[in-house]
């Protein structure tokens, strides 16, 4: 009996200061554990890649494993039939895709030269000026020329000789499916653990917070990967038909971009117009259903695409997420640029509670006497108003008197 009340006593002792944390020390608490968190993933960027790419892909199939699941099918069977499936996928974009892009890739860096002074002579026919040796726009040319000329050398030399770059890569191409594997299959009772630890004083708030993160991720990401899918394919399949060259690159690149809304179809069609003036210089026709092509997918994607798969899940500006794009990238290179929108996402999520919980506050309600005199004021201002509001009635009222 003895045990048994000091027991119930020591843990009647331990919720009482559970009670006692004051808001300062729990602001303490999550601020240390939000730097601790930062500086890890600084120092382990250059390491985190596989790993970040596992736990995404984890997350964005765990949907489908759970409807796997509904219809009868084990976790371990579900997460298997998904490998089977994105490695049969993963190796047929290989054997079809991909040497068509490699190609491509190395017949622009070949032809860039050659484009650039394909460039050079067109502006020379167009501005005479130009051809003044000591001109600045054809000096300016020239050293372009150089430049790009120079570049695209160094770029296949470090293709070639870049023996740690491509061990990196297949590290990451054998380590990103094994990590997903595991993630995928023990991601509920993941999120369970991390369910029993939050804080119990805390875990609705907690358990909200996940729920409005996940619904942005989820929709948004989601939702933006397969409308880029859906754009990368339609831009590369038509400008291929077209005979644009470097098009199935191009097309590529636009939908891969077009995760940040509006970019990619700009920057893609600027890039392919310009190919098209280059190659198709004279028929105008091709030029203009090259313009055509950007401007049906910027109307698909915005009228169609955007509205049915993403719908009103998108709650991270364009320029936020460039910003994010842009910071995380500089700060923790390709690493960082993968956790750039779940990052984004949930800076959002914590900034709209924030500001829920400041215009719930003190500061932005002010105290309560001061909300008193101000109800008081806004009371006498109404009945001021009403008062006001009556005379011309009374006037109105005894102007015909006054006229008889």
């Amino acid at each position: 009996m003895a045990k048994a009340r000091l027991h119930t006593m020591r843990a009647q002792a331990g919720r009482s200061r559970a009670r006692a944390m004051t808001m300062g020390e729990q602001l303490r608490w999550w601020g240390a554990g939000f730097v601790v968190l930062c500086l890890v993933l600084w120092l382990l960027a250059e390491s985190l890649t596989p790993f970040v790419l596992g736990a995404a892909i984890a997350y964005l199939t765990d949907p489908l494993a759970d409807r796997l699941e509904r219809l009868g099918l084990s976790r371990l069977l579900a997460t298997v039939a998904i490998t089977l499936g994105a490695m049969g996928a993963a190796v047929v974009a290989v054997l079809l895709v991909v040497p068509a892009l490699v190609e491509q890739v190395r017949a622009v860096i070949e032809n860039a030269p050659a484009y650039v002074e394909r460039l050079r002579l067109f502006l020379e026919t167009t501005l005479p000026q130009l051809s003044d040796a000591s001109g600045v726009l054809r000096r300016g040319l020239d050293t372009f020329s150089g430049r790009v000329e120079g570049w695209s050398v160094s770029v296949i030399q470090k293709i070639l000789s870049g023996g740690i770059a491509v061990i990196d890569f297949v590290l990451v191409l054998f380590i990103t499916p094994v990590v997903a594997f595991y993630l995928l299959h023990d991601w509920d009772r993941i999120v369970t653990h991390l369910d029993d630890a939050a804080p119990r004083q805390h875990r609705a708030v907690i358990r909200r917070l996940a729920s409005e993160l996940d619904d942005v991720l989820a929709g948004f990401v989601r939702g933006q990967l397969t409308v880029c899918a859906i754009l990368g394919i339609f831009y590369a399949v038509a400008l291929s038909l077209v005979g644009l060259q470097f098009g199935l690159l191009v097309g590529a690149f636009a939908g891969l971009i077009s995760f940040i809304p509006f970019v990619g179809s700009i920057l893609g069609g600027t890039i392919s117009i310009g190919i098209a003036l280059a190659q198709f210089w004279g028929e105008w026709h091709l030029v203009a259903a090259v313009a055509a092509i950007f401007a049906a997918g910027q109307a698909a994607e915005g009228n169609f695409l955007t509205p049915k798969l993403v719908g009103g899940h998108v709650k991270l500006h364009p320029v936020w997420l460039m910003f994010a794009l842009s910071a995380f990238g500089s700060l923790m290179g390709f690493s960082g640029m993968l956790i750039a929108v779940p990052a984004a996402a949930a800076i959002g999520v914590l900034v709209r509670f924030l500001l829920e919980q400041y215009k719930t506050g003190r500061l932005y309600q002010g105290s309560a006497e001061w909300q008193q005199a101000e109800a008081r004021a806004r009371a006498l201002a109404s009945a001021g108003e009403g008062t006001a509001g009556a005379l011309p009635a009374a006037d109105e009222g005894t102007a015909p008197e006054s006229a008889r």
